[in-house]
């Protein structure tokens, strides 16, 4: 029976699927698989019962074969032969004085490819980069630009936590992490504790928002005014480890709350029943109340109609000459050319120039 098989090709890389087909797989093992990019060789990172819901199962193809003891000789040197042309681009990188960092190579398992990644701040112009790599290994050569995330995954580093960096340790895909998060998660916005050591928001912030955003629903929105059995007050903050709640009273006095100890003043309110809802649905009614409501049909008030004049009606009388801004411009009247026109079009160029007028003397001057 085939199995689903989750492989990946380098040790921090991404996991992908592939079948077993007709060969008993397990764990740990190494297997050739064919790609668009040629022949490569892989380890069983994972057997799953079932292949992810998002992955079609046509796109499941099966391997080549398991590698043998001359394969994983292959691979060996493959490495090595990685080694060495990390060591002779960065010397052409030196002599060229190019602007690029190069973080490492990867040589396919039938060396028909060979990619070079690297970070740089901008574009860089390594045409004559290529043809140097090209003469000197006699492959497809391929230059690939990453981002410093994936920059730290295929170095590793140490994390804040004293934990190698998670996207080196399990992480194959990175997901967005905002400022919001942090903001959230009530941390101090100061970007030497909130950033990783790509120098960008840590992965972590991620892996630990599901939890707050599961805390908040179950409390107050902060800021908000509600009544309960102590009176009107204000949610201070929330706090997920102790699961309580900082409000203030109208004596101004400042009190933490549990989440049991606030749902049971919040339903014990003054006038509180269920058809007024929870603190929450009454925080919302208390924001809508603060507009002004719209479509009121009564009269306005006499400063007000004396100020901006009488109200304007809504169904009043439509004009009608008015034209019809989806239609077409009526065409404009063509008359027929003047004589004068006729003639003055038939002359040269230089008889239409005229010098200055000479002023005639009005009668009766001298």
């Amino acid at each position: 029976m085939s199995q689903i098989l989750g492989l990946k090709f380098r040790d921090y890389g991404q996991i992908y699927y592939f079948s077993s087909g007709p060969y008993v797989v397990k764990a740990g093992d190494h297997v050739l698989v064919k790609t668009d990019q040629g022949l490569g060789m892989a380890q069983v990172a994972d057997i799953p019962d079932a292949p992810p819901k998002e992955l079609p199962a046509d796109d499941i193809k099966p391997i080549y074969r398991l590698a043998n003891e001359e394969d994983l000789e292959t691979a060996r040197e493959n490495e090595l032969l990685g080694r060495e042309a990390y060591r002779y681009c960065r010397e052409c990188i030196r002599q060229r004085d190019l602007d690029m960092k190069l973080v490492d190579v990867e040589v396919f398992h039938d060396r028909g490819k060979i990619v070079f990644y690297f970070t740089a701040p901008g574009r860089i112009d390594f045409r004559e980069l290529v043809k140097d790599l090209v003469k000197n290994y006699h492959t497809r050569i391929e230059l690939r630009q990453i981002g410093v995330r994936h920059e730290t995954q295929m170095l590793g580093a140490i994390g804040n936590c004293g934990q190698i960096c998670c996207c080196r340790r399990f992480m194959r895909k990175f997901a967005p992490v905002t400022i919001k998060m942090a903001k959230e998660q009530n941390l101090f916005l100061n970007p030497t504790k909130i950033s990783g050591m790509c120098g960008r928001l840590l992965c972590c912030l991620n892996f630990e928002q599901g939890n707050y955003d599961a805390f908040q629903r179950k409390c107050p929105k902060i800021g908000k005014r509600l009544d309960t059995s102590l009176g009107t007050v204000k949610i201070l903050r929330t706090n997920l480890f102790r699961e309580t709640v900082s409000v203030l009273t109208e004596n101004g006095e400042e009190k933490e709350l549990t989440l049991p100890e606030w749902q049971e003043i919040s339903a014990a309110a003054p006038g509180a029943s269920s058809a007024e809802g929870s603190p929450g649905q009454r925080a919302m009614a208390e924001d809508y109340l603060a507009f002004p409501a719209t479509g009121d049909m009564s009269p306005p008030a006499p400063e007000q109609t004396a100020k901006n004049g009488p109200p304007r009606p809504k169904n009043g009388p439509q004009r009608t000459d008015r034209p019809d801004p989806r239609g077409k411009r009526p065409p404009k009247k063509r008359f027929p050319p003047r004589k004068d026109d006729a003639a003055s079009a038939n002359r040269p160029a230089h008889e239409h120039r005229q010098g200055p007028r000479k002023h005639k003397p009005r009668e009766g001057s001298e």
